[in-house]
Parts: C-alpha cells; structure tokens; sequence
C-alpha cells in the first residue's frame, strides 16, 4: 500500500503564486514526481483505462463541474498553472503572474503553445473563453469563478470588463477587491482556454472538444455515450504534463462491485473508488497496487431549499436533529472500514489552515437523546406528518450501504420513518437535483477544485453559485467569505473562513457527514500510478506496455 502523504497541501504558498514565472517551464523538474520525465526505461504505449461516471453536460470547461466530465477535460486542456499531486502550483500556459496590488494581474503566455488542431493558444483564447463562460445568456455552471472580475452580473448578459488584451501572448485581469489567493485559482478548469472553432458551434464542441493539453479525443465518435471516453497523446502538447503512454480510455461503470472484479482480473488498469463490498479486503488483495491516504473530499447531505418541511424554525430543529441523530463513527468504521473520517468542518483537513475548532460544530456530534428533543421540538411547531424522511441518492455508484446506515441511525434516533430514495444512475439524480424535483435530503459530496479553504465554501454557499444546488442564500455567510477574499495573508483570510463556517453550521444548508479518503488500485499492467491531493489519478505518467 501507497504511504500516506503529509496532511498539510501547499495552499499556503499564496505569496509564491504571484510570482508564478520561477515554478514552470519545460526545465522545471516540480511535477508530482511520479514517472521518470521521458520516454526512458519503462515507459510504453499501451492504453490506460480508468473508470469514471457518465458527463451530465458537453465537454466544456465552463460549464463542467462533476467528477465524471472533470475527469475528461483536464487531460484535454491546459490552463495558465497546474496542480501537482501534493497540490504545489506550477506554470502551465503562462510564463508568469504579476501583481503588485493584488488586485489587477498581469498575465504573460508561453510562446508556441497550440491547441490540438494547430490554431495558436493566445491572450484570446483565455480571454474570450471566460467572457463566453461569465454571459449570464450562456447559463453556464462554472460562470461563478468570474465573480470576482470586474463587469460580471448573474442578472444580464456583461462583458468582464476587467479583462484586456494587451497583445497576442499578455492580457491583464482586474478584479472588484483585491484577492491574494486568485492565481491559485488559475488551474481550475473554468479558467481554460477555447480555440476559435469552439464558437462557431458551442454544443458540438462539447460532444468532441478540441484542447491545448496533454491528450486530445480520438476522433470521430471518441465519446461512446454510456460506455468510454477514448483519449490520445496531443502531439501539439507543449508543457511538462507529456503522456508516458499511448493514450487513456476512460470506461464508464454503472455498477462498482463489477468494476472492482475487472481491477482483480487486469481488466481495467486503474480504479479511484474502491467499492464499500472490498473495504476490508482491498489492501490484503492488491497489495502494494492499493491506495488509502487522505484526500481533499468530503461527503455531505444537502437540504434543498425548497423543501418546505426544513423551512422556518421547524425546519432548523430538523436539520439539527438529523445531524445529530447520525452515528458517523459507527458507519466510518462499520461500512468504510475506518477509509473515511467523520466530518468537524465544511472543509478539508488536507487543506492548509483548517481546524477542528471551528463554532457550532457540535452538531455534527451523535447525541441521539438531544436529537429526538429537537425534532419532538419542531414537531410541536409544525407536525412532520406521516412520510418517511428521504436521503436521494444514484444507485449505480456505491452509495446504497451508508445511505442505508444512516437512515437506520437516523430511525432509531428520532422514531421517524427514513428511506433512501434512490435513481437509477448519476444522470437522472444530477438532473432532477439541478430541476429542483428531488424529494427529500440528499447526497452531496465535493472534491477540491484548488487547494483552499475557500474553494469548499464559496462555490457551494455562495448565492448564485455555480454548485449551490440547494439555492442557499446568507448576506453574512457571503461578507465573511468576501472578507476573507481581500485578506493579505492567508492567516487572515482562514479566520474569516472559520467564522464563515459558523454561519453554515447555525443554518445547516448542508450537513457534513465525512472526510474521504482516496480508496484506489491499479493492475499488475500499469507503472507509476499515482493520485493527486484532490483524490484523482494522475493519468500523464503512468506507464504500461502495449
């Protein structure tokens, strides 16, 4: 088994990132150390095949935020900087990062990078990409990561006005405050670039994306609906992440007890998400070939906003007796086999500056007594009824097991009926969730986009955000984050970001349940297998012979 990797992520870096010009270039040895940097011993040219879920939307940089399309376009773009497996930020597109208020940057390109069709990757190609991304008529689910530029409305159709081209490889960002932690944000791929041919046909670009990074589709047809994703080496690929492999098949599972069987028989090379059947056997089973080590993931039940039976003072007794009825101990140990921590925070203890100690957390605590006095409180506000208590989640991924424990925890706490209300695959549940037509609380879970405090708060609780799918909305929640945007160091800011946090926990617009730990394998076929902070493979070094 893979040793852990220290808890504490780079992120605290911030004053580093502003000067980005002395982390990158292509003789800059700072990627994730995995590989041996070249076509030397032990690399080969076989396909690579990772598991990943069915995109919910197009292939678009903006408008990509689940696991299954993430998966998919970071191998196929490249942005200004990129994250290396303990979360280090490196130069990627650009040459450097310039700031000397933090408020306006001044960012210069790498000369001679191209997209996969040869067209050239210029100021452009970043700076009409985010303006397509910000257009509230473009509705797209990543358009919150502009917020901060100068010239966006979530109301109408606004140019980023804080965005100019000063020439073909250099433009410049000016934001509404200064925002220490913005270059950090930079290797999210909201922030990727689009060739001109994407605008001349948006949806189908997303069926078949043309990018600047280290893969490219493989043609025609390269995405088999409902079955794999197919990714080639990008030969026009000009940055440090180059394929150690002949390409990356991405195979889309509904069922995760048959994609652990294909791991053991080498039928599939690499797995991010042991299934809650192998818990107690993986390791023994694969060996040095098993991950376990702390991520940057969290699993949370979010309550929809528009339930009104978790509305008003009723509705917060609820929330609260829920989260206390929930024994996270007990199912970390007896469903994760202790691959999962339960949760203090909204965060991530991966994350430079986090803390246990964070207020109002206690109701995140099992105190089943205290639980059934609240709900039996709000029942004599506002009777629950006769319905079950509903945790929605898809049931073509692992989630049916702890579902199910924590309805049982939850029963025997508050003598309340609770069911799971599960869809049949990830689609239908992404699609009635962002419909607003599921029923009951549901599953939610968040793995970082950049590695800060920030990146598990903003875009989930901020008003109007992108991944707020529970329509959440707190003036005070938003100030603190603000605030902690505009702090000088990253002291400052993760106070306010705790504070924040207090907020959250005296609403519960979510209720956190664990931390995830990166629970993956990978077959006897494959070399230089590692995962990154966030939890996901890193695909660019991995070897294996054809």
């Amino acid at each position: 088994m893979k040793t852990r990797r220290t808890a504490g992520i780079a992120a605290s870096a911030i004053a580093a990132a502003l000067v980005l010009a002395a982390c990158g270039g292509s003789g800059d040895d700072g990627g994730n150390g995995s590989g041996d940097g070249g076509e030397g011993e032990g690399a080969g040219g076989g396909i690579v095949s990772v598991n990943t879920n069915e995109p919910q939307n197009p292939l678009i940089p903006t408008h990509t935020n689940e696991n299954g399309g993430g998966k998919v376009i970071t191998q196929l773009f490249a942005g200004l900087v990129y994250y290396d497996a303990d979360g280090e930020v490196h130069n990627e597109v650009a040459e450097s990062i310039e700031t000397e208020d933090n408020q306006t940057f001044t960012i210069t390109l790498e000369d001679g990078w191209t997209f996969s069709d040869g067209s050239p990757v210029t100021a452009n190609s970043f700076v009409d990409a985010w303006n397509y991304g910000a257009l509230a008529s473009n509705a797209q689910n990543n358009s919150y990561f502009f917020e901060s530029i100068e010239g966006f409305s979530y109301e109408e159709d606004s140019e980023l006005t804080g965005l100019e081209v000063q020439d073909d490889l250099t433009f410049t960002v000016t934001l509404n405050q200064p925002e220490s932690d913005f270059p950090m944000r930079l290797g999210y791929s909201a922030y990727y670039p689009l060739p001109e041919s994407a605008f001349e046909d948006m949806e189908a670009f997303g069926e078949n994306p043309i990018g600047n990074g280290p893969y490219m589709m493989d043609g025609e047809g390269a995405w088999d609906h409902g079955n794999s994703i197919s990714l080639v080496p990008n030969p026009e690929y000009a940055g440090d992440r180059e394929p150690q492999n002949g390409g990356v098949e991405f195979v889309i599972y509904d069922n995760e007890d048959s994609m652990y069987n294909d791991l053991l028989s080498d039928n599939i090379d690499i797995v991010d998400n042991i299934p809650a059947s192998a818990f107690a056997t993986f390791e023994e089973e694969l060996g040095d070939r098993a991950t376990n080590e702390p991520a940057a993931t969290i699993q949370v039940l979010n309550v929809p906003e528009y339930l009104d039976q978790y509305a008003g003072e009723a509705g917060h007794l609820r929330r609260q007796a829920i989260s206390m009825a929930i024994n996270r101990e007990e199912i970390t140990e007896a469903i994760f086999n202790g691959s999962r921590t339960p949760a203090v925070d909204f965060t991530s203890p991966v994350i430079d500056g986090w803390t246990e100690d964070v207020p109002g957390n206690e109701v995140l605590e099992y105190a089943p007594d205290e639980a059934a006095d609240l709900w039996q409180q709000a029942e004599e506000i506002e009777p629950w009824g006769d319905e079950p208590i509903l945790i929605a989640t898809n049931t073509d991924s692992d989630h049916q097991a702890w579902v199910e424990a924590a309805c049982n925890s939850i029963r025997s706490a508050l003598d309340v009926e609770c069911q799971m209300d599960g869809y049949p695959t990830f689609q239908e549940f992404l699609d009635d969730r962002d419909n607003e037509a599921v029923r009951g609380i549901y599953r939610g879970g968040w793995l970082g986009d950049y590695p800060t405090l920030s990146n598990f708060l903003a875009p989930i609780y901020t008003e109007g955000a992108g991944s707020n799918d529970m329509g959440y909305a707190n003036e005070e929640f938003e100030q603190l984050v603000s605030q902690a945007n505009a702090a000088e160091t990253p002291e400052e800011a993760n106070e306010l970001l705790i504070q924040a946090q207090g907020v959250l926990f005296e609403d519960l617009p979510g209720i956190p349940l664990w931390y995830q730990n990166t629970t993956g394998g990978h077959s006897t076929l494959v070399d230089n297998v590692e995962f990154s902070w966030n939890g996901d493979p890193i695909l660019y070094p991995v070897t294996k012979q054809e």
